[in-house]
Formats: structure tokens, sequence, C-alpha cells
């Protein structure tokens, strides 16, 4: 079996085959063009917010095509694959989690595909390896440990994760915590109750607070989707996060009812498209919870690169929060591999 290749309009394995935005001095992203600069936050626009419209229909129609087209196959469908593991926060977040479950899992991060798979797709030299870690603030120095000279960033939940309910002051303390042990991303929660009740100068403040706290680590606002009611206030309170300083929007914490799905993705994605036309600044996006087959990666890099472009198909600016995603991929790329659909159990993620 051949190496994954790229061809001009596929999908590459290798991030390194976009387009490279370093011509651009400070940029992070390009969109139309035009160089993006990281997103250092704007004065809360009340006006702004007050006139952001979703018409739900339209959103529902534009996602289904997502899913109704007919996907990329064979090799492209493999290079794809291969990127939706290099955009991956390799995520536990469980009660039971232990020491020994985190150093497997960063040992599954650091080699997420079977040698012998790798070997037969000739794609030994693209190193590919997942984004970064995701645990709980108590399991930051092991992760930091396993992770020793990988490259892969430790991301550390916080602000009183899931529900985010704890005192302000608690859940800042949490953030710098978490910092001072090393962890290189900080995913927070923010205050649904603000979304409920229109107060957008509440939601501001505190995503401003946490941002302040997270100091040099990106920090990804999670906006709980599933529990803001609608599509109107999902594209609000995104808007919100991008103006205090988000350096990413994320979907679910993974524990509401209904997580990341395309329509509310699309609200996402387009509010951050919107905001990079408004402001020169690019935020990146994260989808979390319920994403567990390979087909579902496809429809989200598809969505991505639809709306947002080729800068946003790399770690640095889209990733899935994932726990159940890289075995199913994996069984897929054994296919592509081999010609044979290996069983389940053969692909543990820790």
């Amino acid at each position: 079996m051949g190496a994954v290749q790229y061809t001009a309009g596929k999908m590459s394995a290798n991030p390194s085959n976009l387009v490279h935005d370093s011509q651009f001095p400070g940029a992070i992203a390009t969109l139309g063009g035009r160089p993006l600069l990281p997103n250092r936050g704007t004065p809360l626009d009340l006006n702004w917010i007050q006139e952001v419209r979703v018409n739900t229909s339209a959103v529902e129609r534009r996602a289904a095509t997502e899913v109704a087209r007919r996907t990329v196959k064979k090799e492209w469908q493999a290079a794809w694959l291969l990127r939706a593991i290099t955009c991956m926060d390799l995520t536990t977040l469980s009660g039971d989690d232990t020491d020994e479950r985190v150093r497997r899992l960063c040992a599954k991060g650091r080699n997420p595909i079977q040698s012998e798979i790798v070997q037969k797709l000739g794609i030994e030299q693209l190193g590919i390896k997942v984004a970064a870690i995701c645990v709980y603030h108590t399991f930051v120095e092991t992760a930091l440990e396993a992770l020793e000279g990988s490259g892969i960033h430790v991301a550390a939940v916080s602000t009183g994760f899931p529900a985010g309910l704890s005192p302000l002051a608690e859940r800042v303390a949490e953030i710098r915590r978490s910092v001072e042990a090393g962890a290189h991303e900080i995913d927070v929660v923010i205050t649904r109750a603000h979304v409920f009740g229109g107060r957008w100068q509440a939601l501001y403040d505190e995503i401003a607070a946490f941002k302040q706290a997270c100091g040099a680590a990106h920090m990804k606002v999670i906006l709980g989707t599933g529990d803001l009611m609608t599509l109107r206030n999902v594209a609000r309170a995104s808007v919100v996060a991008m103006m205090a300083g988000a350096d990413f929007i994320k979907t679910s914490t993974g524990k509401e009812t209904v997580n990341a799905t395309l329509p509310v993705s699309l609200v996402m994605v387009r509010a951050i498209r919107e905001y990079a036309q408004q402001t020169g600044m690019a935020v990146g996006f994260k989808p979390a919870g319920g994403i567990r087959t390979a087909k579902q990666s496809l429809d989200w890099l598809g969505l991505m690169k639809e709306e947002l472009g080729d800068s946003w198909l790399r770690g640095e600016m889209f990733r899935f929060g994932a726990s159940g995603l890289l075995g199913d991929i994996e069984r897929q790329l054994d296919h592509y591999a081999t010609g044979r659909y290996s069983a389940e159990y053969r692909h543990p993620v820790a």
C-alpha cells in the first residue's frame, strides 16, 4: 500500500501541505486571502449582539447537506481521517480517571495508529499525533510528564466543569492553578443563566476574567449549546465569547443531554467568520461530545473547509473533543490498508 498523497483540491494528510500563513507576520489564519491575527478581544458591542438573527430552518437545511452528499473515498478519505487525528483533543473526563489511565491515553495520543497500519499506509514520515490530551486539573502534571518532548499540548477543563456554577473567585483560582501546573490550554465553562437572561455584560466580564487568569495559555470557551435552547442564543453567546477574548469557542462539555450537532456548529462557525470579517482576528472552533464515528469527523471537516477554508483545517484552529472517535478512525484506516474490517476491540483508546 503506497503512502497517502496530496492532490490539489483534496485533503492532505500532512498539515504542512496547507497554505502557510507565516507569509503574513503574526497571522494565524487567512479568510478570503485576508491575513487574520490572534484574537485579542474587543469592547462589548451590545448593538452587534442585539442584531444577531438566525434562520433556524435555513441552518437545518444547510447542515443536512453535509451528511446527504457523497463523501470522499479511498486514499482521499484516508488522508482526511489522518487530518482528523491531528485535530483531536483526546479526552478522558470520567469520575473514575486514574494516573495510569491518563498515561495510557497519552501513549495513544503519541502513537494514535498501530505501527503495522502506519507501515501499510506508508506514512511513517508524517509523524501523525493528536493535538492535545484533555484532562481534569488533577492529572495535568501526569499528562505533562507522559507527553514530554512530544509537542502534544495538555488541556485542562476548569471553572467548575461541567456545570460552571461554583463562585467566580473559585473558578478563576482553578484556572490559575492549572496554568501554574503547566497546562497549555484551558477549557472554561460559561454561566448559562447569563445567556438565558440576556445579561451580556455579565457574560462578557466573566469570560474576560477567565482570559486574564489564563495568561499565555489558550482559552477554549465552552458554551454548553445543548442547554442554550435556541440557535440565536448560541450565536449571541459565541459573539460575546469572542469579544471577551476567546481563542476557541467550543460547543459542549460532553455531559449535556445534547452535545455537538451540525446545525449548532454551523451557527458557531458562521459567527467566527463574521467576527473575522469585522475585526481581522481569527478564533478557533471545537465541537465536543457525541462525535464517535469516522464518517462524522468527515462531516465536520467538510463543514470547516467550506465555511472557513483551509486555514482552519489545522489543530491550531480546529479541534474535535473526543474519546471514542479515534478507535473508529483507526479501524477505518485499517480497512483501507487491508481491505478488511477488524473487530472494534482491536482498537482500544486507553
